[in-house]
Protein backbone atom coordinates (compact mmCIF):
# COMPACT_ATOMS: atom_id res chain seq x y z
CA UNK A 1 0.00 0.00 0.00
CA UNK A 2 1.60 3.15 -1.04
CA UNK A 3 1.03 5.53 1.77
CA UNK A 4 2.37 8.85 -0.05
CA UNK A 5 0.63 8.00 -3.39
CA UNK A 6 -2.74 8.58 -2.47
CA UNK A 7 -3.80 10.21 -5.84
CA UNK A 8 -2.39 8.02 -8.87
CA UNK A 9 -4.18 8.10 -12.32
CA UNK A 10 -2.96 6.08 -14.90
CA UNK A 11 -3.03 8.65 -17.14
CA UNK A 12 0.41 9.21 -17.60
CA UNK A 13 -0.37 9.77 -21.91
CA UNK A 14 1.19 12.06 -23.86
CA UNK A 15 -0.45 15.17 -25.28
CA UNK A 16 -0.87 15.43 -29.02
CA UNK A 17 1.66 18.09 -30.25
CA UNK A 18 3.88 17.70 -26.74
CA UNK A 19 7.14 19.49 -27.85
CA UNK A 20 9.99 16.55 -26.28
CA UNK A 21 11.39 16.71 -23.30
CA UNK A 22 14.69 19.01 -22.71
CA UNK A 23 14.07 20.41 -26.22
CA UNK A 24 11.09 23.30 -25.65
CA UNK A 25 12.08 26.58 -26.53
CA UNK A 26 11.75 29.48 -24.15
CA UNK A 27 8.37 30.58 -25.77
CA UNK A 28 7.43 27.36 -25.12
CA UNK A 29 8.09 27.06 -21.56
CA UNK A 30 6.39 30.38 -21.17
CA UNK A 31 3.40 28.87 -22.59
CA UNK A 32 3.33 26.10 -19.89
CA UNK A 33 3.54 28.89 -17.20
CA UNK A 34 0.53 30.19 -18.53
CA UNK A 35 -1.30 26.83 -18.36
CA UNK A 36 -0.10 26.95 -14.36
CA UNK A 37 -0.97 30.43 -13.67
CA UNK A 38 -4.74 29.65 -15.47
CA UNK A 39 -4.94 26.40 -13.64
CA UNK A 40 -3.86 27.94 -10.48
CA UNK A 41 -6.75 29.97 -10.46
CA UNK A 42 -8.89 26.80 -9.69
CA UNK A 43 -6.86 26.26 -6.93
CA UNK A 44 -9.28 26.48 -3.42
CA UNK A 45 -6.68 27.06 -1.11
CA UNK A 46 -4.18 29.17 -3.51
CA UNK A 47 -5.21 32.00 -0.39
CA UNK A 48 -5.35 29.92 2.10
CA UNK A 49 -1.53 30.82 3.76
CA UNK A 50 -0.45 33.53 1.64
CA UNK A 51 -1.85 36.89 0.02
CA UNK A 52 -2.69 37.40 -3.80
CA UNK A 53 0.27 39.31 -3.50
CA UNK A 54 2.56 36.97 -2.44
CA UNK A 55 1.71 34.31 -4.92
CA UNK A 56 2.12 36.60 -7.82
CA UNK A 57 5.46 37.89 -6.48
CA UNK A 58 6.38 33.58 -6.16
CA UNK A 59 4.90 32.94 -9.74
CA UNK A 60 6.86 35.97 -11.49
CA UNK A 61 9.80 34.55 -9.42
CA UNK A 62 8.71 30.76 -10.88
CA UNK A 63 8.55 31.92 -14.38
CA UNK A 64 12.15 33.36 -14.32
CA UNK A 65 13.44 30.54 -12.89
CA UNK A 66 11.27 27.74 -15.25
CA UNK A 67 11.80 29.40 -18.41
CA UNK A 68 15.51 30.27 -17.83
CA UNK A 69 16.36 26.51 -16.30
CA UNK A 70 18.85 24.61 -18.85
CA UNK A 71 17.60 21.30 -17.84
CA UNK A 72 14.34 19.27 -16.90
CA UNK A 73 15.75 18.45 -13.29
CA UNK A 74 15.73 22.37 -12.28
CA UNK A 75 12.27 22.78 -14.02
CA UNK A 76 11.36 20.39 -11.71
CA UNK A 77 12.78 21.75 -8.56
CA UNK A 78 11.57 25.20 -9.30
CA UNK A 79 7.86 24.05 -9.79
CA UNK A 80 8.24 21.94 -6.78
CA UNK A 81 9.11 24.29 -4.52
CA UNK A 82 7.38 26.96 -5.80
CA UNK A 83 3.82 24.01 -5.71
CA UNK A 84 5.19 23.33 -1.28
CA UNK A 85 4.66 27.09 -1.05
CA UNK A 86 1.02 26.60 -1.36
CA UNK A 87 1.47 24.55 1.63
CA UNK A 88 -1.22 21.92 0.41
CA UNK A 89 -0.52 18.52 1.05
CA UNK A 90 -2.23 17.98 -2.31
CA UNK A 91 -0.56 20.07 -4.64
CA UNK A 92 2.56 18.52 -5.89
CA UNK A 93 4.48 17.27 -9.10
CA UNK A 94 3.33 13.55 -8.30
CA UNK A 95 6.12 11.05 -8.93
CA UNK A 96 3.65 8.85 -10.35
CA UNK A 97 2.10 10.69 -12.81
CA UNK A 98 4.95 12.15 -14.96
CA UNK A 99 5.61 10.63 -18.23
CA UNK A 100 7.72 7.74 -18.14
CA UNK A 101 10.72 9.38 -19.83
CA UNK A 102 10.30 11.94 -17.43
CA UNK A 103 10.21 10.05 -14.68
CA UNK A 104 13.08 7.55 -15.21
CA UNK A 105 15.45 10.76 -16.05
CA UNK A 106 14.84 12.27 -12.92
CA UNK A 107 13.61 9.67 -10.45
CA UNK A 108 16.00 6.08 -11.32
CA UNK A 109 19.25 7.20 -10.35
CA UNK A 110 21.63 5.90 -8.31
CA UNK A 111 21.97 8.20 -5.89
CA UNK A 112 20.00 6.49 -2.76
CA UNK A 113 21.19 5.61 0.27
CA UNK A 114 21.54 2.22 0.27
CA UNK A 115 19.15 1.64 3.87
CA UNK A 116 16.16 2.61 5.73
CA UNK A 117 15.32 5.11 8.07
CA UNK A 118 13.35 7.69 10.41
CA UNK A 119 13.77 10.80 11.81
CA UNK A 120 14.11 11.05 15.71
CA UNK A 121 14.21 14.96 16.61
CA UNK A 122 16.78 16.39 14.43
CA UNK A 123 18.15 12.21 14.52
CA UNK A 124 18.56 10.08 11.16
CA UNK A 125 18.23 6.57 12.54
CA UNK A 126 18.59 3.46 10.38
CA UNK A 127 15.61 0.70 10.97
CA UNK A 128 17.03 -1.47 7.91
CA UNK A 129 20.02 -2.26 6.04
CA UNK A 130 20.07 -5.08 3.77
CA UNK A 131 23.69 -4.89 3.35
CA UNK A 132 24.11 -5.68 7.39
CA UNK A 133 26.57 -3.03 7.81
CA UNK A 134 24.36 -0.78 9.97
CA UNK A 135 22.35 -2.06 12.71
CA UNK A 136 19.01 -1.04 13.64
CA UNK A 137 19.37 2.01 15.70
CA UNK A 138 22.70 3.38 14.38
CA UNK A 139 22.50 7.46 13.87
CA UNK A 140 23.43 8.76 10.40
CA UNK A 141 25.66 12.31 11.96
CA UNK A 142 26.97 13.27 8.43
CA UNK A 143 25.97 12.47 4.24
CA UNK A 144 29.22 13.56 2.83
CA UNK A 145 30.16 16.10 4.64
CA UNK A 146 26.77 17.44 5.36
CA UNK A 147 25.22 17.22 8.36
CA UNK A 148 22.02 15.13 8.26
CA UNK A 149 20.15 17.20 9.82
CA UNK A 150 21.10 20.14 7.69
CA UNK A 151 20.82 17.85 4.56
CA UNK A 152 16.80 17.48 5.57
CA UNK A 153 16.17 20.83 6.19
CA UNK A 154 17.61 21.86 2.66
CA UNK A 155 14.91 19.85 1.55
CA UNK A 156 12.08 20.51 3.54
CA UNK A 157 11.16 23.43 1.03
CA UNK A 158 10.45 21.39 -1.60
CA UNK A 159 8.05 18.58 0.33
CA UNK A 160 4.25 18.81 0.54
CA UNK A 161 2.21 18.97 3.77
CA UNK A 162 -1.13 21.33 4.72
CA UNK A 163 -0.08 24.52 6.76
CA UNK A 164 3.61 25.09 9.06
CA UNK A 165 2.52 21.52 9.63
CA UNK A 166 6.63 20.61 9.50
CA UNK A 167 6.05 16.97 11.36
CA UNK A 168 4.50 15.93 7.89
CA UNK A 169 6.78 17.40 6.01
CA UNK A 170 9.66 15.51 8.11
CA UNK A 171 7.35 12.05 7.87
CA UNK A 172 7.72 12.39 3.60
CA UNK A 173 11.90 12.70 3.92
CA UNK A 174 11.84 9.22 6.01
CA UNK A 175 12.41 5.98 3.92
CA UNK A 176 10.04 3.41 5.69
CA UNK A 177 10.24 0.73 2.59
CA UNK A 178 6.48 0.51 2.19
CA UNK A 179 6.44 3.24 -0.65
CA UNK A 180 8.31 2.20 -4.38
CA UNK A 181 8.76 6.41 -5.24
CA UNK A 182 10.09 8.27 -1.79
CA UNK A 183 10.32 11.47 -1.55
CA UNK A 184 13.90 11.77 0.32
CA UNK A 185 15.01 10.00 -2.69
CA UNK A 186 13.60 12.67 -4.69
CA UNK A 187 14.90 15.14 -3.39
CA UNK A 188 18.07 14.06 -2.45
CA UNK A 189 18.93 12.43 -5.84
CA UNK A 190 18.54 15.92 -7.43
CA UNK A 191 20.07 18.34 -4.60
CA UNK A 192 22.42 16.42 -3.35
CA UNK A 193 23.85 13.70 -5.44
CA UNK A 194 27.00 11.72 -4.01
CA UNK A 195 30.00 11.49 -5.61
CA UNK A 196 31.08 8.90 -8.03
CA UNK A 197 28.33 6.94 -6.97
CA UNK A 198 29.21 6.37 -3.17
CA UNK A 199 27.66 7.79 0.02
CA UNK A 200 30.52 9.13 2.36
CA UNK A 201 28.87 8.62 6.13
CA UNK A 202 29.65 9.54 9.56
CA UNK A 203 27.51 7.17 11.54
CA UNK A 204 27.44 5.83 14.99
CA UNK A 205 26.20 2.77 16.48
CA UNK A 206 23.79 2.50 19.89
CA UNK A 207 26.59 2.87 22.48
CA UNK A 208 29.15 3.04 20.33
CA UNK A 209 31.80 5.72 18.96
CA UNK A 210 31.64 7.89 15.97
CA UNK A 211 33.07 6.20 12.48
CA UNK A 212 33.60 6.77 8.88
CA UNK A 213 32.13 4.59 6.46
CA UNK A 214 31.79 4.47 2.72
CA UNK A 215 28.87 2.82 1.07
CA UNK A 216 27.41 1.99 -2.37
CA UNK A 217 24.76 4.44 -3.53
CA UNK A 218 21.84 2.07 -5.38
CA UNK A 219 19.18 2.76 -7.85
CA UNK A 220 15.52 2.80 -7.90
CA UNK A 221 15.25 -0.92 -8.35
CA UNK A 222 17.14 -1.89 -5.67
CA UNK A 223 15.28 -0.08 -3.33
CA UNK A 224 12.23 -1.19 -4.59
CA UNK A 225 13.79 -4.89 -3.79
CA UNK A 226 14.65 -3.87 -0.14
CA UNK A 227 10.65 -2.82 0.12
CA UNK A 228 8.73 -4.63 3.02
CA UNK A 229 6.62 -6.15 1.16
CA UNK A 230 2.44 -6.62 1.13
CA UNK A 231 0.51 -8.66 -1.50
CA UNK A 232 -0.83 -6.57 -4.12
CA UNK A 233 -3.60 -8.14 -5.88
CA UNK A 234 -6.80 -7.00 -6.52
CA UNK A 235 -8.24 -9.26 -3.62
CA UNK A 236 -5.45 -8.58 -1.32
CA UNK A 237 -6.15 -8.63 2.35
CA UNK A 238 -4.24 -5.05 2.99
CA UNK A 239 -5.02 -4.85 6.73
CA UNK A 240 -3.75 -7.25 9.50
CA UNK A 241 -5.39 -8.36 12.82
CA UNK A 242 -3.84 -9.65 15.94
CA UNK A 243 -5.36 -10.85 18.80
CA UNK A 244 -2.96 -10.65 22.06
CA UNK A 245 -2.69 -13.23 24.84
CA UNK A 246 -3.60 -10.62 26.90
CA UNK A 247 -7.14 -9.90 25.04
CA UNK A 248 -6.34 -6.63 23.72
CA UNK A 249 -7.10 -7.10 19.86
CA UNK A 250 -4.70 -5.03 17.41
CA UNK A 251 -5.57 -3.72 13.94
CA UNK A 252 -3.53 -2.45 11.70
CA UNK A 253 -4.37 -0.32 8.83
CA UNK A 254 -1.30 0.66 6.83
CA UNK A 255 -4.06 2.55 3.95
CA UNK A 256 -7.37 2.99 3.01
CA UNK A 257 -6.73 3.74 -0.78
CA UNK A 258 -8.67 0.70 -1.95
CA UNK A 259 -10.31 2.60 -5.29
CA UNK A 260 -9.60 -0.29 -7.45
CA UNK A 261 -9.71 -3.25 -4.77
CA UNK A 262 -11.62 -6.08 -5.31
CA UNK A 263 -11.56 -7.08 -1.98
CA UNK A 264 -14.14 -7.24 0.32
CA UNK A 265 -13.07 -5.15 3.46
CA UNK A 266 -16.36 -4.49 4.80
CA UNK A 267 -16.82 -8.23 5.46
CA UNK A 268 -13.60 -8.82 6.51
CA UNK A 269 -13.87 -5.74 9.02
CA UNK A 270 -16.86 -6.74 10.23
CA UNK A 271 -16.49 -10.13 10.81
CA UNK A 272 -13.38 -9.01 13.27
CA UNK A 273 -15.28 -6.29 15.03
CA UNK A 274 -17.99 -8.96 15.56
CA UNK A 275 -15.86 -11.20 17.50
CA UNK A 276 -14.54 -8.60 20.18
CA UNK A 277 -17.31 -9.37 22.95
CA UNK A 278 -15.37 -10.35 26.08
CA UNK A 279 -12.24 -8.63 24.56
CA UNK A 280 -10.34 -6.25 26.78
CA UNK A 281 -9.75 -3.79 23.77
CA UNK A 282 -8.95 -2.79 20.56
CA UNK A 283 -6.22 -0.81 19.45
CA UNK A 284 -6.09 0.40 15.65
CA UNK A 285 -2.72 1.37 14.43
CA UNK A 286 -2.85 3.91 11.60
CA UNK A 287 0.65 5.69 11.79
CA UNK A 288 1.70 4.41 8.22
CA UNK A 289 -1.82 5.83 6.74
CA UNK A 290 -1.92 8.94 5.13
CA UNK A 291 -5.59 8.16 3.74
CA UNK A 292 -7.76 6.75 1.12
CA UNK A 293 -11.33 6.22 1.29
CA UNK A 294 -13.17 7.70 4.38
CA UNK A 295 -15.97 4.42 5.19
CA UNK A 296 -13.36 2.28 6.81
CA UNK A 297 -12.62 5.08 9.75
CA UNK A 298 -16.50 5.62 9.64
CA UNK A 299 -16.72 1.94 9.90
CA UNK A 300 -14.92 1.70 13.58
CA UNK A 301 -15.99 4.91 14.40
CA UNK A 302 -19.78 3.53 14.00
CA UNK A 303 -18.91 0.57 16.35
CA UNK A 304 -17.88 2.49 19.28
CA UNK A 305 -21.03 5.82 19.40
CA UNK A 306 -24.59 5.34 20.97
CA UNK A 307 -25.86 8.53 18.62
CA UNK A 308 -24.93 9.87 15.39
CA UNK A 309 -22.00 11.83 14.87
CA UNK A 310 -22.45 14.63 12.75
CA UNK A 311 -18.23 16.26 11.69
CA UNK A 312 -17.67 19.35 12.88
CA UNK A 313 -19.21 21.97 10.31
CA UNK A 314 -16.67 22.74 7.66
CA UNK A 315 -17.72 24.67 3.70
CA UNK A 316 -17.11 22.88 0.90
CA UNK A 317 -15.62 26.06 -1.63
CA UNK A 318 -14.86 25.76 -5.35
CA UNK A 319 -13.08 28.55 -7.33
CA UNK A 320 -14.68 28.18 -10.78
CA UNK A 321 -18.56 27.16 -11.65
CA UNK A 322 -17.63 25.19 -14.84
CA UNK A 323 -13.20 25.05 -16.11
CA UNK A 324 -12.50 26.90 -19.19
CA UNK A 325 -13.07 24.94 -22.23
CA UNK A 326 -9.22 26.41 -24.02
CA UNK A 327 -7.83 24.87 -20.64
CA UNK A 328 -9.55 21.55 -20.96
CA UNK A 329 -6.63 20.00 -22.80
CA UNK A 330 -4.02 20.02 -19.72
CA UNK A 331 -6.28 18.55 -17.17
CA UNK A 332 -6.59 15.05 -16.52
CA UNK A 333 -8.99 13.69 -14.36
CA UNK A 334 -10.99 10.41 -13.87
CA UNK A 335 -14.47 11.95 -13.98
CA UNK A 336 -15.16 14.74 -16.40
CA UNK A 337 -17.94 16.08 -14.16
CA UNK A 338 -15.02 18.11 -11.99
CA UNK A 339 -15.34 20.12 -14.93
CA UNK A 340 -18.76 21.07 -13.93
CA UNK A 341 -18.50 21.09 -10.10
CA UNK A 342 -19.49 24.33 -9.76
CA UNK A 343 -22.77 24.48 -11.77
CA UNK A 344 -25.56 26.14 -9.88
CA UNK A 345 -22.93 26.82 -6.92
CA UNK A 346 -24.00 29.70 -4.35
CA UNK A 347 -21.47 32.90 -4.39
CA UNK A 348 -19.51 33.31 -1.41
CA UNK A 349 -17.19 36.56 -0.53
CA UNK A 350 -13.63 35.94 -1.98
CA UNK A 351 -13.96 34.61 -5.22
CA UNK A 352 -15.39 31.42 -3.56
CA UNK A 353 -18.53 29.36 -4.38
CA UNK A 354 -20.28 26.84 -2.04
CA UNK A 355 -20.14 23.82 -3.61
CA UNK A 356 -23.70 22.25 -4.85
CA UNK A 357 -24.69 19.72 -2.06
CA UNK A 358 -21.84 20.28 0.25
CA UNK A 359 -24.64 20.57 2.83
CA UNK A 360 -25.77 16.94 2.57
CA UNK A 361 -25.83 15.04 5.46
CA UNK A 362 -22.12 13.37 6.66
CA UNK A 363 -23.77 11.83 9.62
CA UNK A 364 -21.90 8.79 10.89
CA UNK A 365 -25.12 6.45 12.72
CA UNK A 366 -24.19 3.97 14.92
CA UNK A 367 -24.05 0.89 13.14
CA UNK A 368 -23.30 -2.71 13.97
CA UNK A 369 -22.71 -5.01 17.32
CA UNK A 370 -21.85 -1.97 20.13
CA UNK A 371 -18.62 -2.07 21.48
CA UNK A 372 -18.44 -1.40 25.40
CA UNK A 373 -14.51 -1.85 25.21
CA UNK A 374 -11.68 0.55 25.59
CA UNK A 375 -10.53 2.05 21.84
CA UNK A 376 -6.91 3.46 21.07
CA UNK A 377 -6.43 4.61 18.10
CA UNK A 378 -1.96 5.00 17.30
CA UNK A 379 -1.49 8.24 15.50
CA UNK A 380 1.71 9.88 13.28
CA UNK A 381 2.35 12.39 11.33
CA UNK A 382 1.39 10.86 8.00
CA UNK A 383 -2.18 10.93 9.05
CA UNK A 384 -3.29 13.51 7.00
CA UNK A 385 -6.54 12.96 4.93
CA UNK A 386 -8.91 10.14 6.12
CA UNK A 387 -6.97 9.35 8.49
CA UNK A 388 -6.86 12.55 10.15
CA UNK A 389 -10.18 12.94 10.00
CA UNK A 390 -11.06 9.51 11.67
CA UNK A 391 -8.82 10.61 14.74
CA UNK A 392 -10.53 13.74 14.92
CA UNK A 393 -13.86 12.51 15.05
CA UNK A 394 -12.61 9.61 17.52
CA UNK A 395 -11.19 12.73 20.10
CA UNK A 396 -14.50 14.62 19.78
CA UNK A 397 -17.30 11.51 20.16
CA UNK A 398 -14.70 10.77 23.07
CA UNK A 399 -14.89 6.77 21.38
CA UNK A 400 -11.25 6.59 22.20
CA UNK A 401 -8.02 8.17 22.89
CA UNK A 402 -5.16 8.80 20.46
CA UNK A 403 -1.70 7.64 21.35
CA UNK A 404 1.61 8.51 19.51
CA UNK A 405 2.50 12.04 17.98
CA UNK A 406 1.18 14.49 16.74
CA UNK A 407 -0.61 14.07 13.03
CA UNK A 408 -0.37 15.56 9.89
CA UNK A 409 -3.03 17.32 8.38
CA UNK A 410 -4.31 20.38 9.41
CA UNK A 411 -7.04 21.54 11.72
CA UNK A 412 -7.18 25.31 9.67
CA UNK A 413 -8.83 22.57 6.97
CA UNK A 414 -7.05 20.60 3.47
CA UNK A 415 -8.25 20.36 0.28
CA UNK A 416 -8.28 17.79 -1.90
CA UNK A 417 -11.86 15.68 -2.78
CA UNK A 418 -11.81 16.18 -6.56
CA UNK A 419 -8.76 16.81 -8.71
CA UNK A 420 -7.34 17.68 -11.81
CA UNK A 421 -3.93 16.52 -13.00
CA UNK A 422 -2.37 19.92 -14.96
CA UNK A 423 -0.09 18.14 -17.49
CA UNK A 424 2.50 21.10 -19.13
CA UNK A 425 3.33 20.41 -22.10
CA UNK A 426 6.31 22.23 -23.04
CA UNK A 427 8.44 20.90 -19.94
CA UNK A 428 6.40 17.45 -19.83
CA UNK A 429 5.81 18.22 -15.90
CA UNK A 430 2.65 16.93 -14.22
CA UNK A 431 1.10 19.00 -11.19
CA UNK A 432 -1.53 17.31 -8.71
CA UNK A 433 -4.52 20.67 -8.23
CA UNK A 434 -7.06 19.49 -5.62
CA UNK A 435 -10.48 21.02 -7.09
CA UNK A 436 -12.16 21.83 -3.12
CA UNK A 437 -11.04 23.73 -0.36
CA UNK A 438 -12.56 22.28 3.13
CA UNK A 439 -13.18 25.15 5.51
CA UNK A 440 -14.06 25.38 8.90
CA UNK A 441 -16.34 28.16 10.04
CA UNK A 442 -14.50 28.76 13.33
CA UNK A 443 -11.16 29.56 13.71
CA UNK A 444 -8.88 26.85 14.31
CA UNK A 445 -4.97 26.72 15.06
CA UNK A 446 -2.54 26.09 12.11
CA UNK A 447 -1.66 22.97 13.36
CA UNK A 448 -2.00 18.99 13.35
CA UNK A 449 -4.10 17.17 15.98
CA UNK A 450 -2.14 16.50 19.20
CA UNK A 451 -2.78 12.95 20.96
CA UNK A 452 -3.83 12.38 24.46
CA UNK A 453 -0.85 10.40 25.29
CA UNK A 454 2.31 11.37 23.31
CA UNK A 455 4.64 8.50 22.96
CA UNK A 456 8.02 8.88 20.21
CA UNK A 457 10.56 5.29 19.75
CA UNK A 458 14.03 6.18 20.72
CA UNK A 459 17.16 4.73 19.04
CA UNK A 460 17.37 2.46 21.55
CA UNK A 461 13.94 1.71 21.21
CA UNK A 462 14.55 0.73 17.27
CA UNK A 463 17.69 -0.81 18.20
CA UNK A 464 16.29 -3.39 20.59
CA UNK A 465 13.07 -3.61 17.88
CA UNK A 466 10.62 -2.09 20.73
CA UNK A 467 7.23 -0.55 19.92
CA UNK A 468 6.92 2.06 22.84
CA UNK A 469 3.33 3.81 21.26
CA UNK A 470 2.12 0.09 20.81
CA UNK A 471 2.84 -1.06 24.44
CA UNK A 472 1.77 2.52 25.96
CA UNK A 473 -1.86 1.67 24.14
CA UNK A 474 -1.56 -1.35 25.65
CA UNK A 475 -0.94 -0.11 29.28
CA UNK A 476 -3.93 2.27 28.91
CA UNK A 477 -6.27 -0.42 27.84
CA UNK A 478 -5.16 -2.52 30.52
CA UNK A 479 -5.40 -0.41 33.47
CA UNK A 480 -9.01 0.61 32.58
Amino acid sequence: MQRRSFVKTGLATLLAGAVPVGRASAADLAGDMTILRRALNLHPGLYRYATPAQVAARLDALQGAFVGAATPDQRYLALSRFLATIRCGHSYANFYNQKKALAAALFDRRTRLPFHFVWLGDAMVVTADASGQLAPGTRIEAINGESATALRNRLLPYVRADGHNDGKRVSLLEVRGDDSIETFDVFQGLLAPPTAGVHRLVVRAPGGPARRIELPAIDLAERRKAMILTDSGPDAVVWRWDMRPDGVALLTMPGWALYDSKWNWQAWLDERLDSLTGARGLIVDIRDNEGGLEEPGNAVLSRFIDRPYNPPQQEQRLRFRTTPADLDPYLDTWDDSFRTLGQGATPLPGGFFLRPGSADNLTVAPAGKRLAIPLVVLTSPVNSSATFQFASAVRTTGAGRLVGRTTGGNRRGINGGCFFFVRLPASGIEFDLPLVGYFPTTAEPDAGLDPDIAVMATAADIAAARDPVLDRAVATILRR
